[in-house]
Parts: structure tokens; sequence; C-alpha cells
């Protein structure tokens, strides 16, 4: 018996050894350690159990296999640590290169040594699969998901055997496949290792590939032919059934519910309601076993679909799932989501989605119910692991024991996240409440322009303002005044970014070109209440000077009177408009809540050119379009506006060219412009492409305002300049929190001296020491500066209601979508 476990057993230590070598070598993090250990116990102890069963010890070709399955797990252990760390190229390149060497090295040993056996034979071939799926799943981030296919293939294989007999047979060895092992294992070590040029790598693979898929396409085929001679029925192991059950229902109680958070060590964890599902199998009455294993899967899949949930909404807008108000973005996202990527890719994941929701309801509680039918059964043999696994799990979590920081040992994670989202429940609907309080009390137009029921346009309902509008907004009187949002201008754009220095650039020769058409600029920084998307939420939050940051907010806000700034312009005697070219429906509530005389989109512009991916017209045909409609037509009133540029919308790709003002005409100058620009689906796995694209779009975007204002140089022209939020974190690296760079700029000096109180600094270009307000403030602040103490008793509180700037707390929610919200 000594002789059986010799060769697993120092397997098995020299598997830690390399580990540790690795870790005081090259470092090795937590990932790479526990999938180095769990690889050594999984190999060394299936190898035992072998070798009892066959009776016999370790011959000399088994321990060179040995040898290279040990240097195959030092490969896993660095390939899963490249996920989180620096990958250590050459050590796993030479790891990787020994493994395949010595490949050629058993079977002479085995052969001359007339040691050849079955198991070895096997033990060799799997440590080959093992060490090319490792390779593949290193690659698939840099080549491709393609690559994926190289490592799958053999156990797709096995799987497949399990209902399918005749192809758990043995077709006759040839040589050919080891060959094609040993092909497919140098080309990807040679694609690690990084020496050639991205496209020849994955052409270098996918040559591979298609070896790989003959090798295994002829082996299956023989067998087909020769099934008749390999009778069975389709079976599939109880063991592996369990065992596949309590792995998913252990990866879905201990997965983390965001994804910085989901490694190796995180699943790892000893989940605590694991402990209760077995302990309900062991002591609750036999009646009572079914429903219990079936409400628990079906709580399970709810949680998986929670946590799936909550993981995008932390990776697309850093902040978590709100399940009161999140729902209402995934309909309309999905459309946001066929700008992105295509109607048709955007259609296979909704299919995705709906097929992995589906399969999580069916399958979660199959596998509960397997669990604790088989817990159940045998009561006697599984009582002892479970007070082994439940008290150590419960003496970790009280001592606070983790693999990695933010990684516990063992832990009660999942109640904590559905305890967080009841929390948040509750949060929400106390804060109706909350909000109403705060609509009501204007401490500008006076108390009661909150309260709900008919609204006169723009919000007229308040009795706190005068009829006549006396001093409201007096310093700009004669001044058409345009409030014109960059689509996810966030201070990223302008700070600690890889694309900042071309977007300060354009900031600094924007001011020089500004300045030499006579308009002066300063700026500051806004925060915002959204992150990513739900621009409609910064809107109404500038607008009505309230901090709108949800969906049940907006909701609310638009069935109040709450006087908005279009508003006090529209009372004031301005024409107020909206110009929003993503908005395809009609928005009642432009005129209702906002008070716009006239509001654009998409369908009324005159616009005959290309759509660009999100945008429906380019930001120039935008501000074209306004300049004939609005600001050419004499005589006229002065015009208030809300204009909404989005050519810097995600997916930031293709952008139109700029072209002189006097050829933009109906927009057809743009034809064949989109498709000289990168596709959404071609940029979408770049990270670093896709934030390139980004600055190139805020940068056209900005361009092109500051070549409007110098085209038309009107004197009576003031502009305010701001973005609406930051964009993903993806992009912003989590730069810059929730701030928007915001700036005004005016030909008129006294316009620019009405904000000198602020603090704002000169040019376009706000610096890191610049004034942070939150955006809520900024319609009290930007009243109290332009309008005059001859103001009616209602609009005097105008130059008294002026705020202190206070740092906000943004939470931001929501996903970009046009339609009725408003731009997206």
């Amino acid at each position: 018996m000594r002789t059986v476990h010799l060769g697993p057993a120092a397997g098995f230590a020299c598997q830690l050894l390399l580990l540790a070598a690795l870790a005081a070598g090259v470092g090795l993090g937590s990932a790479g350690w526990v999938t180095g250990v769990l690889y050594a116990v999984a190999v060394w102890a299936l190898l035992a159990a072998a070798l009892m069963k066959r009776g016999s010890g370790f011959g000399p070709a088994d321990w060179v296999t040995a040898f290279r399955a040990v240097l195959a797990g030092g490969a896993a252990a660095l390939v899963a640590d490249s996920f989180y760390s620096p990958a250590a190229v050459p050590a796993l390149v030479a790891l990787s290169a020994g493994t395949i060497v010595l490949d050629a090295v058993d079977g002479k040993v085995a052969r001359r040594t007339g040691t050849t056996s079955e198991l070895g034979a096997r033990f060799d071939m799997e440590v080959d699969a093992f060490l090319i799926f490792a390779l593949s799943a290193y690659a698939a981030p840099r080549v491709g998901g393609w690559v994926l296919l190289l490592g799958a293939a053999r156990y797709v294989l096995v799987a497949a055997g399990w209902f399918l007999p005749w192809l758990r047979a043995d077709a006759p060895p040839r040589y050919w496949n080891k060959v094609v092992a040993a092909g497919v294992g140098i080309a990807l070590t040679i694609a690690a290792a990084g020496v050639l040029p991205p496209w020849l790598a994955a052409a270098l693979l996918l040559a591979a590939l298609a070896m790989l898929a003959e090798s295994f396409g002829r082996e299956a085929w023989w067998l087909w032919r020769h099934r008749r001679e390999h009778p069975g029925k389709v079976v599939l192991p109880p063991r592996v059934l369990t065992v596949t059950a309590a792995v998913a229902v252990w990866c879905v109680l201990s997965a983390p519910a965001n994804l910085a958070g989901t490694t190796p060590a995180a699943l790892a964890a000893i989940p605590l309601e694991g402990i209760v599902l077995l302990g309900g199998a062991l002591f609750l009455p036999v009646r009572l076993l079914r429903p219990f294993a079936v409400t628990f899967g079906l709580l399970l899949a709810g949680l998986l679909v929670l946590k799936a949930l909550n993981t995008g909404f932390e990776s697309a807008f850093g902040r978590g799932f709100d399940p009161a108000n999140d729902w209402y973005y995934l309909g309309p996202g999905a459309g946001v989501l066929g700008d992105s990527i295509g109607q048709a890719g955007a259609i296979a994941i909704v299919a995705l989605v709906v097929v992995f929701v589906a399969l999580a309801l069916f399958l979660l509680p199959r596998a509960t119910l397997r669990l604790v039918r088989a817990a159940a059964g045998n009561r006697r043999a599984w009582l002892g692991p479970w007070a082994v696994l439940g008290a150590a799990g419960l003496l970790f979590a009280a001592a606070g024991l983790a693999w990695a920081p933010g990684a516990p040992v063992a832990s009660a994670g999942s109640s904590g996240f559905v305890a967080g989202q009841v929390r948040q429940l509750q949060r929400d609907l106390a804060d109706r409440g909350v909000f109403a309080a705060e609509i009501a009390h204007d401490p500008i137009f006076g108390a009661g322009t909150g309260a709900a029921g008919p609204i006169s346009p723009g919000g007229m309902s308040g009795a706190g303002v005068a009829q006549d509008p006396g001093g409201l907004l007096s310093g700009l009187r004669g001044k058409d005044v345009l409030l014109v949002f960059v689509e996810s201008y966030g201070r990223s754009a302008v700070e600690g970014s890889s694309f900042s220095p071309g977007i300060k650039d354009a900031l600094t020769a924007g001011t020089a070109r500004l300045e030499a058409a006579g308009f002066a600029s300063r700026s500051a920084f806004l925060s915002s209440p959204t992150l990513g998307g739900a621009s409609w939420l910064a809107h109404s939050t500038l607008q009505s000077g309230t901090w709108v940051n949800s969906q049940q907010r907006y909701n609310q806000l638009l069935t109040t009177g709450r006087m908005t700034l279009s508003g006090a312009f529209h009372k004031a005697g301005w024409r107020t408009v909206f110009d929003v070219p993503s908005n395809t429906t009609d928005w009642p509530q432009g005129q209702a809540f906002y008070g716009f005389d006239a509001l654009y989109d998409s369908r009324n512009v005159g616009y005959a050119g290309p759509k660009f991916s999100y945008a429906t017209m380019p930001d120039q045909y935008v501000l074209s379009a306004f300049q004939r409609l609005e600001l050419s037509p004499a005589p006229r009133s002065p015009v208030m506006a809300e204009l909404d540029l989005v050519s810097s919308h995600t997916p930031w790709t293709p952008l139109p060219s700029p072209v002189p003002w006097a050829e933009v005409g109906d927009g057809s100058v743009f034809n064949g412009m989109p498709g000289r620009g990168a596709t959404p689906e071609s940029v979408a796995g770049d990270p670093a492409r896709v934030r390139a694209l980004y600055g190139e779009s805020i940068e056209y975007s900005l361009n092109t305002v500051f070549s409007f204002v110098a085209a038309h140089p009107d004197p009576n022209l003031v502009l305010v300049v701001l973005g609406d939020h930051q964009p993903a974190p993806e992009v912003s690296g989590g730069r810059g929190g929730h701030d928007v760079p915001v700036s005004i700029m005016s030909a008129d000096p006294a316009v620019m001296a009405a904000i000198s109180p602020w603090g704002w600094q000169d040019g376009m270009l706000p610096g890191s020491g610049a004034p942070v307000w939150p955006m809520s403030d900024f319609r009290d602040n930007f009243l109290a500066a332009y309008s005059g103490n001859s103001a009616s008793p209602g609009t005097a509180a105008v130059t008294e209601g002026v705020k202190t700037p206070q740092p906000a707390v943004p939470v931001g929610a929501g996903v970009p979508l046009p339609g009725p919200q408003g731009p997206g």
C-alpha cells in the first residue's frame, strides 16, 4: 500500500513547493494559491484512487508525467493570478514549455522500460488537456473568446459521453493525436509569450483550432461508425449530478454581487446559507423536504438574478441595483444596447438573458432538491460532515478569517445582500414623503410651488411668485441664453485619464478661440446625481433645484408645480425651447412641467442625413438647425433653450466629421460618414479603444460648440455648457466621482461680472481646485446672480435665496435611453 500512495503524495508535496517558489520568485496572489491547491488536491486524490484500484504504484514513466502535472498546475496558478495582477509571462512560458517538452519523454521511458499502461496514457492525456485549457483561458482576453474552444474541446467530449454511450469507447490510437496536442500547446505558449503581433497570434491559434477539430472530428467519426460495437444507454453518474448540484448551489451563494469582488478566493468561501439547506435536509420531517427544497431553489434563482443585475449596475453606473426603481430601465436599456452593438447582437443578448433566467428558475430548484434528497436519504453519513462544516464555517466567520481582503473563508454574504435590498426598498418607500417636502419648500419662489395638481405651462402654479416678473432674470434682459448639455462630459475628461490630455488641449484652444470672438468664460464643477446614464435625472436636478437621483423622484417631481429654470425664463418673458435630438416620440412633460414653448426632436428639424449609432444626428446639425429655426428669424423675442448634444453618447462611434457651417444644409452632407468610422461591435471588447473613442467624441462636441460661437459671434449670446454625468466606470476608471465640468461664456462683461462672487476659474478648463457645487444648487445661484432687487415680493426671494454650495453625496440611477423621459 505504501508504494501506491508514494507517487501522489510526492506529487502533492512538489506542487505545494512549486507554488511556494512562484510566490517567492514572481509573486503569487490568493487566486493563484487557491487554484494551485485545488488543482493539487483534485489531481493527486483522483490519481491515488486510480492507483489503489489498479493495485500498483508509480512506474518510471508515471514519475515523468507526474512532474509534468506539477508544472501544469503551476502554469494554471499563474493564469488564475493574471486576471487580478500583471502576468508573470516568463514563468508561465517556462512552465508551459517544460510541460510540452517532457511530453516527448514519458512515452519513450514507458516503452523502453516496458511499463506502458492504460492509466499512464490517460494520465498523460489529461495533463495535456488541462494545460491547453489553462493556456486558452490566458489567451482568451487577449485574442478573443473563441480561443476557449481549444481548452474546452476535451471536456465537452467527455460530457457528451455521458449522454452518448458510443463516445465513451476507445478509438484506435493515432500518433497524429499526440502531434496535435503538442502543436496546440506550442501555439498557445507562443501566443502567451506575446512575441507575435496580435493578428499573427490569432492566425496561429486558428490553425491550431482547425487541427484540433480534425483530430476530435476524425475520432468521433470512427466511434460513430462503430457505435453498434459499444451498446449502452445514457448514464449520467449520480455522483456527478450530486456534485454538480452542490457546486452550483455553492457558487450562487458565495458569489459576490459585483464584478470586482468575483474572485476564486471569494467563490471558495463557505456559504453559511448552504449549511442551513443541509440542516433542513437532515432534520426536517420527510413530508416537508420537497417544498423546503423547491422554495430554497426558487429563492436561489431570484438571488442569482438580483446578483447579476447588481453586478451589471455596478459595472455600468458605479452603484448597486435599486429593486424599487431600476426594473423600469431594463426594457429601454435594450434599445440602447442595440445602438451599441447592433440590433442582432442586442436581440441575441436579450435572448440569452431570458434563457439564463429560465434555466435558473428550472435548474436551481432541481439542484437543491437533489442535494436535499441525497442528504435525507443517508442522514447518518451526512450528519458528521455537516456538523464539521457547520462548526468550521461558524468559527471562521466569527474569527473573521479571510482568503484575501474582502474574501472571507466563511460568511453569510448572500443573506447580507438580500437584507441590503430589503433596506433599500424601505428607504425608497420613506423617500416619497421626504422628497415631497423638499419639492414643496422652494426658497426662491416660496412655499406652495411644489403642490401637486393641475400644472400650468412651466410649472407656474406656485403661489409664491407674483404675476409681475419684475427683476426676475433682469441681468440677462435681451440675451439669448443657451443651456447646452454635452452627453457624458465628466470630470475624468479633464483630469487624470488617458484621454484627458487631448480634451484639455481642446478646451485650452477653445478658450483662445472664444476670446478671439470676444467671449470670456469661467468654469467649475457640478456634482451630478447620476453616473453612466439617465441624463434626465441630471437635467431635472439642474432645472428644478432639487436632488433627483432616482426614477421614483423623477416621476414624483414631474407631477408637481415646482418652478424650473426654463419656467422662470418663460415667466420673465423669454421664448423657451427644448432641443433633444434623441427623442423619437412626443414628450408632453416638456411643456407641462418644464414650461417650454417649443420642443424640437429627431422628427421636426428637417434632418435628412444618416444616424450615427445612438445619435440621430450630429451635434453640428443640432446647433445649425437651432440657429436657423430660432436665432435667425427676425423680429423675435429673446430665446432661452436647453440643447442636448448626444454625439458623445455611448458607444462613441462612429463620429461625424466637421463641415463648413454654410454646407450643413439638411444634413445630407453627412451621408457616408458613419461607414468611415469603427462600428460599435468592432470596439466593444477593446477597453483601450473605447476610452480613446470616448475622448474623441468629447473633443468633437466641445469643438463643435466653440466653432458655432466663432461662426455666430452674437454679443447677446450667453451659453452655459456642462456635462450631464460621468461616463461608465470602465471608461472613467473611477476618477472624478460624480463631478461634471460647467462653464459660462458671454461677450458681455456685465454678465461675467455677475458671477464673480462664485469664485469660478477663468477659461473653459476647470482646474483641480475649482469649486464643486451640487447640481441642485445651480438653479438658485443662477437666478440670484441675474435677478435684480426690483422684483415683486415673490421674486425678491431670488436675491435672498442664494445657496452656499455644499458637497453632495450623489447616488446615481438608471441607464441611458431615449424617449419620453427626455434625452439619455
